[in-house]
């Protein structure tokens, strides 16, 4: 594995204020989407971005993330990967995460790879259907598998922030440019798991970042405690870093915009 399994530092987080302004859609007429389009003018033309959120699905924190994207230009498509099954922040302490993710929480919802591949590639049609020529992926946590694993159906640059279970495999097979935001603090992805990575992105041969924040834990790019002024820098420093890698290796343009 380039990254552990996800565990209980995956359900923890804090929600954001702010208005989301995006709208909602259904992606192939079954699954739930929110669409962050920007202004015409400032739109990066033949260029989307599908956003794989983490486990609490399309919620208030990825929306807030999505809307900042598009206020750089950048259309973005949240898709719903969990099929309407996501965990909620008051979860019950005695909450069974693997059962959860392996059979959903009817028993009949699995959030495997099985059950997640054909949502991805839903996700990817549809902004090449509303035109987009290249795909750009964000990926928080559990998205961060699926963004490294679905440069195989049309994903041209991907950045993620601290990823849960990755495969060595997956992350061998990536076809273009990939950065990564990492937590000091990380038991899904370690010190260990980090350098792995490196070595393997170092011989696949395409660019890549790992840049490594100190003082946050597994989360923090998309659900940290925003009143930690070490814990809001080191976000708002990831979400610069997404778009500083969309603007060099998927729109060639640079600047960003909080």
């Amino acid at each position: 594995m380039a990254s552990n399994p996800p565990g209980k530092c995956c359900t923890v987080g804090v929600r954001h204020e702010g208005q989301p302004t995006g709208k909602s859609l259904k992606v192939a007429s079954k699954w739930d989407g929110y669409l962050a389009v920007p202004p015409a003018d400032k739109e990066h033309k033949d260029v989307a971005i599908l956003f794989i959120p983490d486990v609490f699905g399309i919620w208030q924190n990825s929306q807030l993330i999505a809307d900042q994207l598009a206020a750089n230009g950048y259309r973005t498509l949240i898709i719903d990967v969990l099929n309407g099954d996501p965990i909620e922040l008051d979860m019950p302490k005695n909450f069974d995460f693997m059962k959860w993710l392996t059979q959903g929480s009817d028993g009949k919802n699995p959030h495997t790879k099985e059950a997640v591949d054909p949502i991805v590639e839903a996700g990817i049609q549809e902004l090449k259907s509303q035109g987009a020529k290249k795909i750009g992926a964000v990926g928080y946590c559990f998205g961060g598998k699926y963004v490294v694993r679905h440069y195989k159906s049309g994903i041209d640059v991907g950045y993620v922030a601290h990823p849960s279970f990755v495969d060595e495999e997956e992350l061998e097979a990536i076809t273009g440019p990939l950065s990564i935001s990492a937590a000091e603090t990380d038991s899904i992805f370690p010190a260990e798991k980090r350098h792995k990575s490196e070595e393997i992105l170092q011989k696949v041969g395409h660019p890549y970042q790992i840049n490594l924040f100190s003082g946050v834990t597994h989360g923090f790019a998309v659900r940290c405690d925003l009143s930690i002024r070490a814990h809001r820098w080191a976000k708002e420093q990831a979400f610069v870093q997404a778009v500083q890698w969309f603007d060099e290796h998927l729109a060639g343009e640079a600047g960003a915009k909080l």
